[in-house]
């Protein structure tokens, strides 16, 4: 047998419980077909890589992002805001949001993603100022190879109703229900090593109904579909809840169906212990966002603790107009500053950042059996990590340690789905001219900056 790519000498993280230093990686028909150890005979492949000295790793996996928001980074009248002021601000020029803002603005980042080492990423698209947003974001990812997991966000109440955006983007229930139904039967793909699939997302406790978060747990039973919020990510937060619905925000998910193997939730700053545990035995996973966390200044999670007590975190970018990067190299370095910073050296290592990366994302996602890791029979997504000589020098003795412990690092090599989408640092994709151009010119309208 032939395989369609063979990556040689490399430094290999498989799992979080097996490593090869100057082990080999074969790929056959966008799967891993084998690892070996360099005294191993690898199989014949049509296309043989030399990653002497590098490290591989399986492809990041990012749990939480609103890639729309790249159109919009570093808007300087908000930059210095709190999140509800971050977000009032913004919510007015997301209003001018349409289909080819959208397709360009998920194009732009999925190329980025792919080259901070991400190969599957979410999108929370919960902004639906016109139709079709979503189905643009299927464009997009189709056109450049990505391995996509689109959530059809929402939002019921505007300024009107007692909400922060204004009532030009958010919807009615049946529109939110029906587009739902529409897109999971057009796009969601619940076959194994799919491209394309479709979870359910209100966007917070906050700014929907609860007519919508009941009847999305239901649809969601319905197809076998993942449910993602954000939820206990700021203290006023907790105060809407108590006076909205008299109790905590952990305690209305569990009160709308929530608390289920089914759901990922994002930030999860706020919680009480006794609430984590309880969300942590029903199987709800959360995604860490150490950057816009930071840059927001309203708290992070402590992730280790989280995981010390059963529940499976993740890591995000979050929103570009907050985090302003879309790294996941850079969200998983600053996961393990931010762990470290909080509990001490002894709390955390590279390979629990990398491991929350990698598996505690696929777990959010649903996908731990084919994504994550590199045993035989995953998906071939995986990253050929590259650093300058010079970061590196005097970093002998653990690859895995130094990758994020020295800096910077990106995607020397991007492969998804057994195909090289980043090489030498490079998209090979065609036009990327143009779609900058294009982007630009709706990142200025979109802020108001076209005369």
């Amino acid at each position: 047998m032939i395989t369609d790519l063979l990556i040689t000498d490399a430094y290999i993280y498989v799992d979080r419980n097996r490593e090869i230093p100057g082990g080999w990686i074969a790929i056959k028909d966008g799967r891993i077909h084998s690892v070996g150890e360099s005294a191993q005979l690898p199989p014949a492949a049509s296309r043989t890589i030399d990653a002497r000295g590098q490290l591989v790793t399986p492809g990041l996996i990012n749990a939480h992002h609103h890639m729309y928001q790249n159109l919009t980074r570093s808007y300087a009248p908000v930059t210095n805001g709190t999140l509800f002021e971050w977000l009032q601000g913004l919510y007015p020029l997301w209003a001018g949001l349409d289909e080819e803002s959208v397709y360009l603005s998920t194009f732009v980042a999925m190329v980025e993603l792919l080259m901070g080492g991400c190969t599957t990423s979410m999108d929370h698209m919960y902004v639906h100022p016109g139709p079709n947003l979503i189905d643009a974001q299927f464009r997009a990812a189709h056109e450049i190879g990505f391995r996509f997991h689109a959530t059809r966000g929402s939002m019921t109440r505007s300024v009107e109703d007692g909400g922060l955006p204004p009532a030009s983007v958010v919807q009615d229930e049946d529109t939110i229900l029906a587009d739902s139904e529409r897109l999971v039967g057009k796009f969601h793909d619940p076959a194994p090593g799919a491209m394309d699939r479709v979870a359910l997302a209100p966007c917070s406790l906050f700014s929907v109904s609860e007519r919508i978060m009941r009847e999305s747990a239901a649809m969601a039973e319905k197809h076998d579909l993942r449910l993602h919020t954000h939820l206990a990510e700021d203290r006023d937060e907790d105060t809407y809840c108590a006076e909205v619905y008299g109790c905590t925000p952990t305690e209305y998910l569990e009160r709308v169906g929530w608390a289920s193997p089914r759901s990922w939730v994002a930030h999860y700053i706020y919680p009480s212990p006794g609430e984590i545990d309880r969300l942590a035995h029903a199987g709800v996973c959360t995604v860490q966002c150490p950057c816009s966390n930071m840059m927001i200044g309203g708290g992070a999670a402590d992730a280790m603790n989280l995981r010390a007590r059963g529940m499976q975190v993740g890591l995000g970018c979050d929103g570009s107009a907050s985090t302003d990067h879309a790294s996941m190299w850079l969200e998983t370095r600053m996961a393990l500053l931010l762990g470290r910073f909080r509990n001490g050296p002894h709390s955390m290592s590279a390979r629990d950042a990398l491991d929350m990366a990698t598996q505690g994302g696929a777990a959010c996602l649903g996908r731990t059996d084919e994504l994550g890791h590199l045993r035989p029979g995953a998906c071939a997504d995986l990253v050929i990590w590259k650093m300058s000589e010079f970061a590196l020098a005097g970093a002998l003795t653990d690859p895995v340690e130094a990758w994020l412990r020295c800096a910077p690092a990106v995607a020397g090599t991007t492969i998804v789905n057994g195909k090289i989408l980043v090489e030498d640092g490079v998209p090979c994709l065609s036009g990327l001219n143009e779609i900058l151009r294009a982007h630009m010119r709706e990142a200025s309208r979109i802020q108001r900056l076209t005369r």
